[in-house]
């Protein structure tokens, strides 16, 4: 009964329309017999191990007495049989250490025991040579997909307990109000540890205090335990970013082409994307290449545009690792190599804001504090500019605000293992909160002078620029640990002239 409960039948993932494959008897036999014998040698703890390890810990001890399940996922569909590039959750992989190479489908289990929690990986185990699922299972089977790991390699290469998906159902079976689940990961095993909680008589409504605000919780906490980065992540993070200079690297070179393709912003993205599958995971979110006016679209990822001599290009991209940590970076391009001197003054007062906000980056201050002072550089130029129906001092009043037409996003948010990571942690620790080292998030000023916004002088309209880096903070400051990507206007015009 609990391996009925473990495994639903799945719905059918293809239609007889398609061809399919032998199921003779003589077939299933042939295929099942001489293959060579393979090593099977248990891996060492991979490095992230004993940090997972230690996340680990300090979650349960958030939730002493509580059963944590963490599910990694299903694999989502795109058509039919065809699913979306699998990524495991964010706080599975965080727990876990598992990144690219996760299993689809794996729970972590937290199990309370005396002193803390016992945690077991439960996935479901490779297909043996001789079960129909080596050869017909398109979803795990290894002539479709290649090789899985092993319980057993899987255990060692994490550190972890690990156990056959089918004996989910034995945990399933025990849940009560004292369960608590990751709910966004896998919602049919949401809805299967609700059914169980409901038939031991706990509250249903997700208003009530338990369950669900227990689940409610326990996210928070997953996302607050990722506010400050362990040295395993800083590194990731270094690494990420240097590969994303690789990337912007890859896009310059390749300017000629960009500028000849009628659809030039789509090279500029499938030339940062080849970097990207080259020295990590994938992109850590959709490229932005956003050339002429398309600079003002904030989120521009269409990416179908031309990529012309004479605009600015604006680049956020990010390159995400093997272990899913990303990331984020913007740059600003004059095309034809150097800036003019409207697009130059408008580039220098985003520069000037960003050095601003990384100037008062140090332990013990506000996080709202970085956006406060790339924000008073914004009033000040665009006062001065003329853009302003008010003085810089009355248009920062919370009540005024004129400025913030043309930067009308935030300028910091949380970096590592998402794009924006520990989204769901408390205000008072986001927002509010006192920045602390080990924190990672990015400054990333702009303006944005819509093409038909009348406010603004006709110099200044389709000019969009924004810088991002990706900050650390230190004992005593912050480190810029994407200052080897070129940001000054100088800089950049040398950087694309090869120099």
């Amino acid at each position: 009964m609990a391996n009925d409960t473990a495994k639903p039948a799945p719905a059918p993932r293809a239609t007889g329309n398609r061809s399919t494959v032998p199921v003779s008897d003589t077939f299933k036999h042939y295929i099942s017999h001489d293959w060579a014998e393979r090593a099977e040698a248990t891996p060492a703890p991979r490095e992230q191990a004993p940090y997972a390890a230690d996340r680990r810990d300090r979650i349960g001890a958030l939730h002493p007495g509580k059963r944590l399940i963490v599910p990694a996922g299903p694999a989502k569909v795109r058509s039919n049989d065809t699913d979306y590039a699998y990524r495991a959750h964010s706080a599975f992989a965080h727990l876990t250490g598992w990144g690219s190479d996760s299993e689809p489908g794996s729970v972590l289990v937290m199990e309370p025991v005396p002193g803390g929690h016992e945690a077991t990986l439960y996935f479901r185990e490779r297909a043996g040579r001789d079960s129909d699922e080596f050869y017909a299972n398109p979803e795990i089977g290894e002539f479709w997909i290649g090789p899985r790991p092993s319980l057993a390699q899987v255990a060692g290469d994490l550190g972890l307990a690990t156990r056959d998906l089918s004996e989910l159902g034995e945990v399933l079976d025990r849940v009560g109000a004292e369960t608590l689940i990751v709910r966004d990961a896998d919602p049919r095993l949401t809805a299967r540890v609700d059914d169980r909680r409901t038939a031991g008589g706990g509250p249903v409504s997700p208003d009530d205090p338990a369950p669900h605000g227990g689940d409610a919780l326990l996210a928070r906490d997953l996302s607050e335990l990722r506010l400050v980065k362990d040295a395993y992540e800083i590194g990731q993070l270094r690494q990420a970013i240097a590969a994303t200079k690789q990337g912007f690297d890859d896009v310059i070179a390749d300017r000629a082409a960009i500028v000849a393709h009628p659809r030039g912003e789509r090279l500029v993205e499938g030339t940062f994307n080849r970097r990207a599958r080259a020295e990590g995971n994938a992109v850590g979110y959709d490229t932005i290449a956003a050339a002429g006016p398309h600079a003002c679209i904030l989120h521009w990822t269409r990416n179908d545009g031309p990529v012309r001599e004479g605009d600015l290009v604006l680049i956020d991209a990010g390159i995400e690792l093997d272990s899913y940590y990303t990331a984020d970076i913007t740059r600003t391009l004059p095309i034809g190599g150097a800036f003019d001197p409207v697009q130059r003054q408008v580039y220098e007062a985003v520069l000037e804001a960003a050095d601003a906000a990384f100037a008062v980056v140090r332990p013990g201050i506000r996080f709202r504090e970085v956006h406060a002072a790339a924000m008073a550089v914004v009033a000040a130029r665009t006062a001065e500019w003329g853009l302003l129906p008010v003085s810089a001092e009355e248009s920062l009043r919370p009540e005024n605000q004129y400025h913030r037409r043309y930067m009308v996003h935030g300028t910091s948010h949380h970096l590592g293992l998402d794009v924006h990571d520990c989204a769901q942690a408390r205000r008072e620790l986001y927002l509010d909160g006192v920045i602390e080292p080990g924190m990672v998030f990015t400054i990333e000023p702009g303006l944005y002078f819509q093409p038909d916004d009348l406010t603004v002088p006709e110099r200044f309209r389709g000019i969009g620029v924004r810088i991002e880096d990706n900050i650390l903070v230190t004992e005593d400051g912050a480190e810029n640990l994407s200052i080897a990507i070129p940001r000054t206007a100088d800089a950049v015009e040398e950087w694309l002239a090869g120099r």
